[in-house]
């Protein structure tokens, strides 16, 4: 069966700057995705290429139609939502709706209205007059209303406060998500997605450095901490990271055998953060 997103060696230059190296990667249905990475790691750049909205070498196909000669197409099956809203400012909400319900053939205004119900979002107000949180609400409701089959958040809540953050993302898994659609989020607050993520990517310099399930994350990489004079002793095993907490010292290591390191002090499975802060060389 073809994965919902199929990328092979797909690269990008812009002028003597190559913001994706050859890149190769496939995200099946039913999948939660972040995609992590510093400033300037390729993770926009990416994304844009599988909406279409850039040329590329290389090979993508979303749902077997590749991006950028396909866009028109693909557009009924996908939905975007980036941290600068792109929704039009001086339409009025209604007129966003009118607008949809004209040129989508798989928009539900019945189901736009009555999650656009559930907010403070009144239909008569111009998009302009909206607070960003009222905007990245109304153009959820929009791509929740289109039943898309792939949803790409690019930093979607970036600037908003904590608890926006968490109704979100909760109304993403609530709404919207099932086993026969996929997401990708681009995000720096990677802790706030961590609990809901099934795989994560790491992009560093337009190469991914990691791309590997929760469960094998969990699996390959350990966080172990222990008193100062077993130090020497997990040294020899070669951890990636290493720093000292409350008199103790932390370290992070990979594909190693627990029952070796259970012995030596308290095994805890450590976050997606520490894993690319520790992957990234200090990085972050």
């Amino acid at each position: 069966m073809e994965p919902l997103i199929h990328i092979r060696d797909v690269s990008k230059s812009y002028g003597s700057t190559q913001a994706l190296k050859a890149i190769s990667l496939d995200i099946p249905a039913g999948r939660i995705v972040g995609l992590v990475g510093p400033n300037g790691a390729g993770k926009t750049t990416l994304l844009r290429a599988l909406t279409g909205s850039i040329d590329y070498h290389g090979h993508i196909r979303i749902l077997g139609l590749e991006p950028r000669n396909r866009r028109e197409k693909l557009v009924a099956f996908t939905g975007v939502i980036h941290d600068v809203a792109v929704l039009p400012p001086w339409m009025k909400v209604r007129h966003v709706l009118d607008y949809m319900q004209g040129v989508h053939p798989r928009f539900n205004r019945q189901r736009c209205e009555e999650f656009l119900a559930t907010t403070a979002i009144e239909q008569g107000k111009k998009v302009k007059q909206l607070s960003k949180g009222m905007k990245t609400q109304l153009h959820l409701a929009v791509v929740m209303a289109t039943d898309t089959r792939l949803l790409i958040l690019d930093e979607p809540t970036h600037g908003l406060d904590i608890l926006f953050r968490k109704r979100f993302y909760t109304t993403i898994l609530d709404e919207y998500f099932d086993g026969d659609k996929s997401i990708v989020i681009s995000t720096h607050q990677v802790e706030e997605v961590e609990h809901i993520l099934s795989d994560v990517i790491f992009i560093r310099e337009g190469s991914v450095l990691l791309n590997i399930t929760m469960d094998q994350l969990r699996e390959e990489f350990v966080q172990l901490t222990v008193p100062a004079e077993k130090t020497d002793e997990v040294r020899s095993l070669g951890p990636l990271t290493e720093h000292e907490l409350f008199g103790r010292k932390v370290f992070l290591l990979r594909d190693v055998d627990r029952a070796t390191v259970e012995p030596l002090g308290e095994v805890q499975v450590p976050s997606v953060s520490d894993v690319f802060v520790a992957l990234m060389g200090g990085e972050a």
